[in-house]
């Protein structure tokens, strides 16, 4: 709208504000959530290391899966039957892979930031980290993608073009960067019916891509939280001497595009990379090097465990290399193994536990029901004894 067929020059006057609805129209279109004001800002500095909670809830991988995740949420009593934040001072870490193997990652993302708001309105908080699939779609490789997930993104896409163009018709506002910039129309290797999907992915996820810098940027890749360390793959004291809140800003900087090209730093690529490590999660106890995980853990002071996701557990989530290693990847979302879900609870007066959706447990005498479970599924039971985890 020119500002001749605008003489009194509203929009001109409330640009942020035309800006603001705009964005939650789009928001609204493609989630069906319309998120609470964000008392965070985009420039905060993110953080690498937090004080022990009262309570503390892991959460593994979760892949594209919305319902499996909000049943996680549910056993664990941090959301009621609307998907309200009901956890209060709880701390909550989710280690990564959100993305790839379902179709309903995007609604995920919203999910989860509604839920951080909601917590730290509360005094709670939930972390969320990048997984090795995080920097995958960041990077453009698209291997684990479904068809759900291609179309998932292309209705984004067109929203948002649609919200980029109502913002057009208003004087005042600068003209919106074009997502689609640089991307070629076609793919070489791939199906034509795919192309759409596939440019609307890279707009999307690409390093300053608007859901990247939106939603990624915010992931932390290597958390110490009181005791614990997090990471999606594993930690090796190579990574730690190179420094956890180096770690933390430069892959920051890389999703938001200030450096580094298309590829991820070197430590977040390899089998022995960060979100790729695999030497504390083989399912065979004995495969698993804990010498090299005690001496990663030695050079964090106070830190006495390392929890990860990555490599999924059969048996449930489970310890190894006398509870130092504690892997919380259960296979939940329906496009990996559709395993039961489960999370992990630290409380600091009374240790370890895992929280499960398993009705197996109900017949355990015992197990005991969870005081914070508003669904009656979640159960509070003690790891199994050939892998019990210590407090």
């Amino acid at each position: 709208m020119s500002s001749r067929e605008n003489p009194s020059g509203i929009c001109k006057s409330i640009p942020k504000l035309i800006s603001s609805f705009v964005d939650t129209f789009v928001d609204y279109s493609v989630s069906g959530i319309i998120l609470p004001q964000d008392p965070s800002s985009q420039n905060e500095i993110l953080q690498t290391r937090f004080e022990k909670p009262e309570r503390l809830v892991a959460i593994g991988d979760l892949h594209g899966d919305l319902e499996k995740s909000r049943e996680a949420f549910k056993i664990a009593g941090l959301i009621d039957s609307s998907d309200r934040w009901t956890g209060g001072s709880t701390m909550v870490v989710q280690v990564g892979d959100v993305l790839d193997r379902g179709g309903e990652e995007l609604k995920i993302l919203y999910f989860l930031e509604k839920l951080k708001r909601e917590a730290e309105r509360a005094g709670g908080k939930i972390l969320t980290m990048n997984g090795n699939h995080e920097i995958m779609n960041i990077e453009g490789d698209f291997r684990y993608v479904t068809k759900k997930g291609l179309e998932e993104f292309q209705i984004w896409a067109d929203w948002y073009c649609l919200g980029n163009k109502m913002k057009t018709l208003c004087s005042g506002l600068d003209k919106p960067k074009d997502p689609y910039e640089g991307i070629p129309m076609s793919f070489p290797r791939m199906r034509a019916d795919c192309f759409e999907g596939i440019r609307a992915r890279i707009a999307a996820l690409r390093p300053d891509g608007p859901i990247a810098k939106r939603f990624l940027t915010k992931n932390q890749t290597v958390a110490v939280v009181g005791d614990s360390v997090f990471v999606h793959g594993g930690l090796l004291a190579e990574h730690i001497e190179y420094g956890l809140e180096r770690i933390n800003e430069e892959v920051r900087g890389w999703i938001n595009g200030f450096k580094g090209g298309r590829y991820a730093p070197a430590y977040c690529r390899g089998g022995n990379s960060v979100v790729w490590l695999r030497k504390f999660s083989e399912e065979m106890a004995h495969k698993c090097d804990c010498a090299a995980l005690e001496h990663a853990l030695s050079t964090i002071p106070g830190v006495k465990r390392m929890i990860m996701g990555h490599t999924i557990q059969d048996a449930g989530i489970n310890g190894v290399c006398n509870d130092k290693a504690i892997r919380i990847d259960v296979g939940m979302s329906k496009g990996c193994a559709d395993g039961l879900p489960e999370v992990l609870e630290i409380r600091r007066d009374s240790g370890v536990r895992i929280v499960t959706s398993n009705p197996l447990y109900k017949e355990n005498p015992y197990s005991h029901v969870a005081p914070d479970s508003k669904t009656g599924l979640g159960l509070l039971v003690p790891v199994p004894k050939q892998v019990e985890v210590k407090a």
